[in-house]
């Protein structure tokens, strides 16, 4: 593996699986929901993987000896997840990634994702969102969420490929 230093922005992926989940249980508790075992442990499972998990690896993860935790169940604990900012959909690999801190109202999110390793960076561009508002203004489009997925190359790999690593 290399490093991802030098990345765009926030990273997610960074995230200490307790800083997820001590932020999970300060959100809850401040909007009175109900923060159960199931999303917990859905919770801990994406956290500690340090890569995108779709539901039917986090249900596998889940179930054990006498224990079987059906994707249905999973699906609906990382909506509620996805709903709150504890965890982050990546449409294009149906997918998801923990994130550990809060998103300002109306903040765009950018994933970089690279087709190499599979790292998936996380960051903002107020660039971005200024050209996108002008767009949609235009379009008289009122978007439900603002997620951009770039596929590429990460700087490490194309460090590697040319023989330097970054």
């Amino acid at each position: 593996m290399h490093e991802h230093a030098a990345h765009a922005g926030d990273d997610c992926r960074a995230a200490r699986p307790g800083d997820v989940l001590a932020r999970a249980e300060r959100l809850c508790s401040e909007r009175h929901l109900q923060f159960t075992r199931l999303r917990r442990e859905v919770l801990e499972t994406v956290a500690a993987e340090g890569r995108p998990l779709g539901a039917y690896d986090i249900a596998e993860r889940l179930s054990g000896a006498g224990r079987r935790v059906a994707a249905v169940s999973v699906y609906r604990a990382l909506d509620f997840l996805t709903e709150h900012g504890l965890v982050h959909r990546i449409a294009s690999r149906n997918a998801f990634v923990p994130c550990a801190h809060e998103h300002a109202a109306r903040e765009g999110l950018v994933f970089l994702i690279c087709r190499s390793c599979g790292i998936i960076d996380e960051t903002t561009s107020p660039e971005v969102e200024d050209g996108l508002e002008r767009t949609l203004a235009r379009a008289g489009f009122r978007p439900e969420s603002r997620i951009l997925e770039v596929e590429g190359e990460c700087g490490a790999c194309a460090g590697q490929k040319a023989g330097t690593t970054v």
